[in-house]
């Protein structure tokens, strides 16, 4: 299948091909992501209007908007330039006023003649004990009425665009709409009461009550399943040749892991061993592994991550581990090391800082096999690092991953497994449309000696008492993170207020004692500011939110967030979870500036009563939503126009196991359904999706 099918062409021509659509009009439509036919369809009401035609306005509660019969009476132009042009007019029972601003009277003459009888439909509201209705949407003769719809449906607009263009064009549009084969399975849309695709489509933008407007209503959650099944489909092709690209078989002897296990001072939890087991299983099968291992703040993933890379050490070949950052890197290094010790295994820790030489030796010792397990930044993809046999790549904290680089990764013939961790609990909706195409461990258990973290909420007035509490703490030898937080898109107001504060706690705490890493820096400074904290030369840290990711200093035990009401729940919860990673009792205090809203103070409440990311994570998006969550520009989150990610969550899992189940059935998708599936695709964009049943 070279190239989009026929019967959609008239969907995907320009919009300037619609009746009543212009370029200018065009233009002001692509503000509103609005490009094609195909698109306006997409773009549904989300409201409507009652313009069913009533005998009278009398006893109606204003303002609203309704649709009456009337007789024209008197015509009173403005007295001055610019000033209203009134027409009364009477329906059976009461009289009201018709108002026109900037009109022209003899326009006004021609469409309303007194003593005519009209139908006007607009918005009717009381000014100055007076009923009037300014600039009716619609003012016709009796006999041309019936184009009034009963129920309207309104659309999102832009400047420039009213409510009558859009309504045309999507008519238009809706003209268009081919019938195409039905590529949901047929007792799913009888159980569920689903339209086919074309009757959905029409029913979806003539709603005839708000009820029709609910994600609920089955046609338009067959369109949201449409769109969640076209991105399933997309992730399982991805999937599918991300397996058949050449696997590896690992298969380790335990030796190594048992050292480990024997070694350690406590049993690793249910949810370590489980997740242990299912990777050594992907590992030891000939698909390519591609599998998550989802945990919380402290739920023991190094752990976990180091066994799958004994695996692949006992298998005889070398695992790599990667993270986003050098500093991380380095704090893998020094997680992993005494494992490797206990181990005897060779670990080794590549950045793009290491010297000519130096690089050269470990280039070397590389490809000879000689070292085992490569911990690094992603520099260990560079052309001139081979392996003498990789078999597993584990990445760290995924969320600058998205499937696309994980396809780079296999492009690279890298036929390694794949492991990802991210400490980010995300609920299962969000999961399966950001790594749908993989498999999921989940670490949902903490290992025993984690000891709670006292969480309190506390009013930016209280500024100077929070300053004491801290100097009191560091004359008990305990350390302190600062976070100020972004106060807005622009670096500079972020930079000063992290400075401000910096200068503010240096001259009550003292010289020596503050430090300060924020965004802006050069990378060097950073990492100088976050060696001086983690080695106890500065008891206080004050940053932007740069420290959110990985970085561990055991002896902090306060953390202290700044206007924590405009972080996210996730974020704050991340961020809490940098302290509380050593013997003392660790305390996060949450300022925020009064007064809170209601959902504020909820949500900071929320964070006050568990420490479960997963129930954190719910909630934040039930209260904010999917693309404010994992901010959707750099989540690699699809973007959908119809379904809503939140509360369709379980129509999401449904469409992965369909769209898995129909590539089982149909790897090529040649069969009738699936031919259905590829006309899906193409109406939904997912070109790279088309490129792949090319490729697969």
């Amino acid at each position: 299948m070279t190239g989009r099918p026929e019967i959609l062409f008239p969907l995907f021509a320009g919009l300037e091909t619609l009746e009543g659509v212009g370029p200018k009009t065009a233009k002001l439509m692509a503000q509103l992501d609005i490009e094609t036919p195909r698109d306006l369809l997409f773009s549904l009401p989300y409201a409507v209007v009652d313009r069913r035609r009533r005998d009278t306005i009398k006893g109606v509660d204003l303002p609203c908007t309704l649709t009456v019969e009337v007789t024209v009476g008197a015509h009173r132009p403005p007295r001055n330039k610019g000033g209203a042009y009134r027409i009364h007019v009477e329906d059976s029972q009461a009289d009201f006023q018709l108002v026109y601003f900037h009109a022209r009277g003899d326009y006004l003459a021609r469409l309303l003649p007194e003593g005519a009888r009209r139908v006007v439909s607009g918005k009717l509201e009381i000014f100055d004990g007076m009923a009037q209705m300014v600039h009716p949407d619609h003012a016709l003769p009796v006999e041309e009425a019936g184009e009034i719809p009963e129920i309207e449906p309104v659309y999102h607009l832009t400047q420039g665009i009213s409510q009558k263009v859009m309504f045309k064009a999507v008519q238009g549009a809706l003209a268009r709409r081919p019938e195409m084969a039905e590529w949901i399975d047929g007792a799913q849309m009888q159980t569920r009461g689903w339209p086919g695709w074309a009757e959905a489509m029409g029913e979806a933008h003539a709603p005839q009550s708000m009820d029709d407007l609910s994600p609920s209503a089955p046609a338009r959650e067959r369109l949201a399943y449409d769109e969640f099944m076209a991105h399933q489909l997309t992730l399982a092709l991805a999937r599918r040749r991300e397996r058949k690209s050449r696997g590896i078989v690992s298969v380790g002897t335990g030796y190594l892991r048992g050292k480990v296990l024997e070694a350690l001072p406590y049993r690793p939890t249910g949810a370590q061993m489980r997740s242990m087991d299912e990777i050594a299983a992907d590992m030891a099968a000939p698909e390519r592994m591609n599998r998550l291992l989802q945990g919380d703040v402290g739920a023991g993933k190094t752990l976990v991550a180091f066994m799958a890379l004994l695996v692949a050490v006992e298998a005889g070949g070398q695992g790599v581990m990667m993270a986003p950052t050098e500093i991380l890197a380095r704090q893998h290094l020094e997680g992993l090391r005494p494992l490797a010790e206990e181990a005897g295994v060779v670990l080794e820790l590549l950045t793009g800082r290491d010297k000519a030489a130096e690089r050269r030796a470990k280039l070397a010792a590389l490809a000879a096999g000689d070292i085992q397990i490569l911990v690094g930044t992603h520099a260990v993809f560079q052309p001139d690092v081979v392996f003498a046999d990789l078999r597993l790549a584990v990445i760290d904290e995924q969320h600058r991953f998205g499937v696309r680089q994980r396809m780079e990764l296999a492009e690279k013939g890298v036929g390694a497994d794949v492991l990802v961790m991210t400490a980010t609990p995300i609920p299962r909706s969000l999961s399966l449309a950001q790594y749908g195409d993989m498999d999921v461990s989940v670490l949902d258990e903490k290992p025993p000696g984690r000891k709670p973290i006292r969480t309190a909420i506390v009013s930016t007035g209280r500024m100077d008492e929070v300053v004491d509490h801290l100097r009191k703490a560091i004359a008990e030898g305990r350390q302190c993170y600062w976070v100020c937080p972004l106060v807005d898109e622009s670096e500079v107001s972020d930079l000063t207020a992290a400075e401000d504060r910096f200068k503010r706690l240096r001259a009550v705490l003292g010289e020596g004692v503050v430090g300060l890493v924020h965004g802006q820096m050069p990378p060097a400074e950073k990492d100088a500011a976050m060696a001086a904290f983690q080695s106890g030369e500065t008891q206080v840290l004050v940053a932007t939110t740069v420290i959110e990711v990985g970085v561990d200093v055991p002896n902090a035990s306060i953390m202290v967030i700044e206007r924590a009401e405009i972080f996210g729940l996730a974020q704050l919860h991340q961020l809490r979870g940098r302290v509380g990673r050593g013997e003392a009792d660790s305390t996060c205090l949450l300022m925020y500036q009064p007064p809170l809203s209601e959902g504020g103070r909820k949500r900071l409440e929320v964070l006050r009563e568990t420490e479960d990311g997963f129930r954190i994570a719910e909630t934040d998006l039930e209260m904010r939503g999917a693309g404010d969550l994992i901010g959707t520009a750099q989540s690699g989150l699809p973007r959908f126009r119809i379904a809503d990610l939140e509360r369709q969550a379980a129509l999401m899992a449904v469409a992965q196991s369909d769209a898995r189940a129909l590539l089982e059935s149909d790897p090529g998708l040649t069969g009738a359904r699936g031919k259905a599936a590829r006309g899906l695709l193409w109406l939904m964009k997912q070109d790279e999706a088309i490129r792949l049943i090319g490729v697969g």
